[in-house]
């Protein structure tokens, strides 16, 4: 008889202390060792976890009202621009934005040293942040001049967004040309000196629910340290691309949108990041828990390292120029060993995310699971699959005043 369970019946167990819960790494060996169907019977929910630069990401801020009001028109936040074109008190910062002062890469490669990203850490680290804001004033807002230090705990509300997370597979990106580059994903050396990816392979979310078969609107995740949860799909959803006969996208696919309360984030699982010449970002944990409702989700998850595959894509040329030409197809399994063949060159490898800590977030939340602290929300609509979505297009620029 095939076993098949619901969201209902599993958050009933996790109420009573009674759920099982593994995460995608562990649940490779058990399924090895006990087979689909006596797992099935036993294991309820499995952990996913992610820990790497997230760039679509920021901060919605509600910084209250002063006396007098003010209309925020303008505002940085230790410097850094925030965007105040929302409401009076509402402010947004995001992840890469950069203070107005910075060189930038005038001096090459600049070193980006505080951004958005940090700004968030900042705040969530319990550190206190210099707002300067002006407005142009208003017979309700009359005051057009703020400056004073506000604290994460001292606001109304504080919701961290992020339009991109959890890319499902993404480059191994090289430097074929006979110079350093500096790149959003990294410092690429000369000559297929190194290469570079980002992500945690068997752990990461995606490539365990590869069809959106349990992941989607609702979806309770964590996030940063706290509890978040999927909004909407990602910017740049691309489901639609070649994939393994797993279901495993053979390069970049879907992405998730996400929303938590940063009040009730950490700041190990918040880093503000610099890339040298390139800019600011910020390092998000992100974790995502996969019930298992039947046997196929259950295969879904047991996926490994050796059966993910991604695109080997030159960065000093090919992708900056749009140009799609992968130079080699390599697994995960061979990206993790050190060392991959490009072009008959032995080049090593380097991860941008961390497996460490992707563990970590996966164990953390199997342990708020086990212990009752957290149950699943059922998507109300799944993400987008491969034959639903038409494939992400690139900008086509047309004259101004041309008509669309």
């Amino acid at each position: 008889m095939t076993v098949t369970k619901t969201y209902e019946e599993i958050n009933q167990k996790i109420k009573r202390g009674e759920a099982v819960v593994v995460t995608a790494e562990e649940i490779i060996g058990i399924v090895k060792e006990r087979g689909v169907a006596d797992t099935l019977k036993t294991v309820d929910v499995v952990t996913t976890g992610t820990f790497g630069p997230m760039c679509s990401s920021g901060a919605f801020l509600n910084v209250g009202h002063p006396t007098p009001r003010i209309k925020i028109q303008h505002a940085t936040l230790n410097d850094v621009p925030a965007y105040g074109g929302i409401a009076a008190a509402d402010i947004f910062i995001g992840a890469t934005e950069l203070p107005a002062d910075d060189p930038l890469n005038r001096v090459h490669p600049g070193t980006f040293r505080y951004g958005g990203g940090h700004v968030i850490e900042d705040l969530v680290a319990g550190k206190d942040v210099v707002l300067r804001a002006t407005g142009y004033g208003t017979d309700c807002y009359p005051r057009k001049k703020l400056e004073t230090l506000i604290n994460l705990t001292e606001m109304n509300e504080a919701i961290l967004m992020n339009v991109r997370n959890g890319y499902q597979n993404y480059n191994c990106a090289v430097n074929v040309s006979d110079k350093t580059i500096y790149t959003y994903m990294g410092t690429l050396k000369a000559n297929l000196g190194n290469a570079h990816y980002s992500t945690a392979g068997q752990l990461s979310p995606l490539f365990n629910d590869p069809l959106y078969k349990t992941i989607g609107i609702g979806t309770r995740i964590f996030l940063g340290g706290g509890v978040g949860h999927v909004v909407w799909n990602g910017t740049q959803h691309n489901p639609g691309v070649p994939r393994t006969t797993r279901g495993v996208p053979k390069g970049g696919a879907g992405t998730l949108s996400v929303l938590g309360d940063l009040k009730q984030m950490k700041p190990q699982w918040l880093v503000g990041t610099s890339f040298l010449g390139y800019g600011a970002t910020l390092t998000v944990g992100l974790g995502v828990p996969i019930p298992l409702l039947n046997e196929e989700i259950l295969e879904y998850v047991t996926v490994t390292d050796a059966d993910i595959v991604t695109q080997v894509v030159d960065y000093s040329h090919d992708y900056p120029n749009n140009i799609n030409n992968p130079l080699a197809e390599v697994t995960y399994a061979e990206l993790k060993s050190g060392e991959i063949t490009v072009r008959g060159k032995k080049t090593p490898t380097a991860s941008l995310s961390s497996y460490f800590k992707a563990r970590e977030i996966a164990a953390e939340l199997r342990d708020w699971i086990t212990a009752g602290k957290f149950e699943l929300g059922e998507p109300v609509e799944l993400l987008s699959g491969p034959d639903e979505t038409p494939a992400f297009k690139p900008l086509r620029e047309r004259p101004i005043g041309e008509e669309a």
